[in-house]
């Protein structure tokens, strides 16, 4: 947990160092107010004792009185602009970081590997964000509003009080010495629970977020009484923590409130005494009295301040321990580009494993040769879908090589290597953004005649015309107000769009009815010409006119051969594939 804070503030500080002008002038300015809000009572001492001593005198008394006055009206103009200089500088300063971090926390976040977001909570993620950013608002204006000041104030009172008197100055001392050790730890003690409060509310987030994706599925499956329960039994787990660290909050500020009794009954004690003595005058009194609400109200606020604090690294060190996380697929360094000119692919000696142990694929050798079509089948669990994941190296293999070219892809870069591929999957998710931004996401830089023209193509037309904003209608979250046909359109034209050099095919026709999957057949017919294609199929019947079938079981290649081969193949696995789609089950 020292770790992750440090790791938080030394983030915070690498995305403020860019501003230390800022930062200086910021320090220097709260500085001086602070500083002239320490001197400002010395002149109200001043202004009393005049008034004391001149009292059978008014007359007299008045221009030295004016005087002190017009001093302190200086003293708080002179604040007033030193004020308006922090708060300025600081009103550029922190929005200005806050942007910064959330860009970091983006960028770094996106550069995960895909296994990384599989196993969390999209709504998880996005709170740990916000709450990154929101953390350092709220810690900076502890470090630089309160605990900055605070630090002068009893600094400059002390001062002032030891050369008053060593009595007064050692029971402050000592009472400020003993109200912050307190304060300081029953903060420890209550960070654990705050830790434990921020935990629970993160996954009070995650689960409200699961259940908003999932709301079909709850409907479908009458599961709202079961989800409100759940949601519920949640919920009252965060109430009774979050009621328990309040009331922990209240017994601190308890402790807080006697001990402030205390010292204001210990320097009046002691000042009356030294009045006694005459070595205090009744401006010493006005000075000890406001020194003393000063005192009071400072490290009352220190206590919550340093609460407050804590719980703000709490809610930073979930991002921080994300930032910590080394990215699991990385770029070798000084990578070189991928240079797909042919578009040979082979998977050479590929073994992999999963993290929690399952072993997929086992020296799994295939070569597929420039411009070849080739269909990937087999039952579930075979490694169809995990040979996709890894030819776009969203894992890296345990062992052996795939090649593109010639060329490891685990020594190019991330971005050249999935530039070179075009992806139509079974379950096309999309952007809450126009038809036409999620069809020009496949190549950025498309004209609207280009975009337009592919869309033809992947027949998308036949439905955008009948939509009232055609190609600027929102297609909703994740593309929900599409239906699976049309997602799988769009899909396609983005494929070709992109006009990748090598194209994955993953059930990119499993959503269409009949008459849409003939024309798309058309159009993936056009798409596939010239490129070295892979079709990951459960519906045998789109693969019939492919190059080469493979067949795979356990993550190996059992058998490969054309479609007519494999059915004349009296053993042949795909055989009894293909007759239990087409010819019925066997009995």
């Amino acid at each position: 947990m020292k770790q992750l804070t440090k790791d938080t503030y030394k983030v915070y500080w690498q995305h403020t160092k860019p501003y230390r002008g800022i930062v200086v002038l910021m320090v220097l300015s709260l500085a001086l107010v602070t500083a002239l809000d320490v001197v400002t009572p010395l002149f109200y001492k001043k202004f009393f004792d005049v008034i004391a001593a001149g009292s059978s005198n008014p007359a007299a008394t008045f221009p030295k009185l004016f005087a002190i006055v017009l001093q302190v009206l200086a003293l708080n103009a002179l604040s007033w602009g030193l004020w308006r200089i922090s708060v300025f500088s600081n009103n550029f300063l922190q929005p200005r970081v806050m942007t910064n971090l959330i860009n970091t926390a983006f960028e770094y976040l996106h550069e995960h590997s895909y296994g990384f977001f599989v196993n969390r909570f999209a709504g998880a993620l996005v709170r740990k964000v916000n709450r990154f950013s929101g953390a350092f608002e709220n810690i900076a204006d502890k470090l630089y509003w309160d605990l900055f000041p605070l630090v002068i104030k009893i600094s400059g009172i002390l001062i002032v009080l030891f050369i008053k008197s060593a009595l007064l100055g050692w029971l402050m001392l000592g009472w400020a010495v003993l109200f912050m050790a307190i304060n300081y730890s029953l903060a420890i003690y209550k960070l654990k629970y705050d830790i434990r409060s921020a935990e629970i509310d993160t996954r009070v987030t995650a689960r409200l977020a699961d259940t908003i994706t999932n709301n079909v599925t709850i409907k479908l499956f009458t599961g709202f009484r079961d989800e409100v329960a759940s949601f519920r039994r949640l919920t009252d787990e965060e109430y009774k923590m979050s009621r328990f660290v309040w009331n922990l909050g209240g017994y601190i500020e308890a402790v807080q409130a006697a001990l402030t009794v205390i010292l204001e009954f210990l320097i009046f004690w002691a000042a009356l005494h030294l009045w006694r003595e005459g070595r205090l005058t009744i401006g010493d009194f006005v000075l000890l009295q406001a020194y003393v609400l000063t005192t009071i109200h400072q490290l009352w606020n220190f206590g919550r301040i340093f609460r407050q604090l804590y719980k703000n690294l709490a809610d930073a060190e979930e991002m921080t321990e994300i930032l910590n996380t080394p990215h699991e697929i990385q770029n070798e360094p000084a990578a070189p580009h991928l240079v797909v000119q042919a578009g040979k692919i082979e998977f050479r000696d590929v073994s992999f494993t999963y993290k929690n142990g399952r072993s997929v694929m086992k020296n799994f050798n295939l070569i597929i040769q420039p411009g070849e079509r080739v269909g990937i089948v087999g039952a579930s669990g075979a490694g169809k879908t995990t040979l996709s994941a890894l030819l776009f190296r969203f894992y890296d293999v345990r062992s052996g090589q795939i090649l593109f070219d010639g060329q490891n892809i685990a020594d190019v870069t991330q971005e050249s290597l999935r530039s070179n591929i075009s992806l139509v999957p079974q379950e096309p998710i999309l952007f809450h953004r126009s038809l036409m931004e999620n069809m020009r996401y496949g190549r950025r830089d498309a004209t609207d005649q280009a975009v337009i023209s592919a869309a033809r193509l992947a027949h998308c037309d036949e439905f955008i015309e009948a939509l009232p904003e055609k190609y600027n209608t929102y297609v909703g979250e994740r593309g929900i107000k599409l239906s699976g046909g049309e997602r799988q359109r769009v899909a396609i034209a983005r494929a070709i769009l992109k006009n990748a050099p090598i194209l994955v095919l993953d059930e990119a026709t499993s959503s269409l009815d009949s008459h849409s999957e003939s024309l798309i057949q058309d159009a993936l017919a056009n798409l596939m010409k010239g490129k070295t294609t892979i079709v990951i199929a459960h519906r045998l019947s789109t693969i019939m006119r492919l190059d080469r079938i493979v067949v795979m079981k356990d993550g190996a290649r059992l058998e490969e051969g054309t479609h007519q081969m494999l059915l004349d193949t009296s053993d042949s696995l795909y055989k009894k594939l293909w007759e239990l789609q087409v010819g019925g089950f066997i009995v």
